[in-house]
């Protein structure tokens, strides 16, 4: 029998390292972090152009730290923003977000929604990220307003990519672009996007919230010379030396973040493959404010020519 008082010794032991834990999983969910990526893929003699992308923001209104650090990221004078979705978390948020981004605003932006621009969070068990995906999603709750973000973006002169294609001139450099609305939610219409992209534009960018299979698929095969994405918060709860457990979508944990090939063993210029960025993101559920071993992130892109 293992006497009593080393029992309580142990047990003690135990509530000191799951409170240490918990603290430290708050503290990194408030760690916000700037990444910066190279991406070779403009065509030769072209200047280098910076592209920041910006996803998974979940705000509230009172998370005044993720505020303030989002308006500094104005002083990384951006040539381009790509908003993969998920900015709210709260029914007041528009005007908190539309703050926040700032002078951002006024840089060239295009923009795709995600299921937490839709539909207000809930409480529910933070381990059943863990499990298959049952394909139950929680839209049986209040809508936020997206149309008001929607429309703060646009008057902005930000393009809406909802299953639209779209197109900038961004400085010397033309972009086209093909966005998907949220492929979580089955919201995606690859019909009304598919197709070769354009041949004459200088840079091709697809966009999306959810990096699901089917859509990094069909944006590689189009031709499109690299794919910006979310919605996995890098796994959020990682394990040191091994990552992210879970993508919450159907992409393989291994490119949970971070710049990556899709197909993942293409190389680049091999046809049918792009670069691939899916993004940590900046915010937690609210009823989930932790991460582990995965800070919340923004990453400046730097597109250089290609070699």
């Amino acid at each position: 029998m293992i006497p009593f008082p080393f029992l309580r010794r142990l047990t003690g032991v135990g509530l000191l390292a799951g409170a240490g834990l918990t603290a430290y999983a708050a503290c990194e969910a408030r760690a916000y972090t700037l990444r910066r990526v190279q991406v070779p893929l403009l065509p030769a003699g072209q200047r280098p152009l910076r592209v920041l992308h910006l996803s998974d923001i979940h705000m509230t209104p009172g998370q005044r730290r993720k505020q303030e650090w989002l308006r500094g990221l104005a002083d990384l004078a951006p040539d381009l923003v790509v908003n993969t979705g998920d900015n709210l978390s709260h029914r007041d948020s528009v005007p908190v977000v539309r703050e926040s981004l700032g002078s951002l605003l006024d840089v060239p932006g295009v923009f795709v929604f995600g299921s937490n621009d839709y539909f207000e969070p809930c409480l529910r068990n933070p381990l059943s990220y863990l499990l298959p995906d049952n394909g139950k999603r929680f839209t049986d709750v209040p809508q936020l307003p997206w149309p008001d973000l929607r429309d703060a973006f646009t008057d902005a002169g930000w393009l809406d990519l909802t299953n639209d294609r779209g197109a900038l001139r961004v400085g010397g450099t033309s972009f086209a672009f093909a966005g998907v609305d949220d492929p979580h939610l089955s919201y995606d219409r690859l019909d009304k996007v598919a197709g070769p992209a354009d041949p004459d534009a200088d840079v091709r960018l697809g966009v999306a919230h959810a990096p699901y299979l089917r859509v990094l698929d069909r944006f590689a095969a189009d031709g499109y010379d690299a794919i910006l994405a979310g919605h996995t918060h890098g796994g959020q709860v990682c394990l040191p030396g091994v990552g992210a457990l879970t993508t919450n979508c159907d992409l393989e944990a291994a490119r949970a973040r971070g710049l990556h090939r899709h197909p993942a063993y293409s190389e680049p210029g091999q046809a049918g493959s792009s670069w691939l960025h899916v993004s940590a993101g900046l915010g937690t559920s609210p009823y989930a404010r932790i991460r582990v071993a995965c800070r919340p992130e923004a990453t400046l892109l730097t597109l250089t020519p290609e070699s």
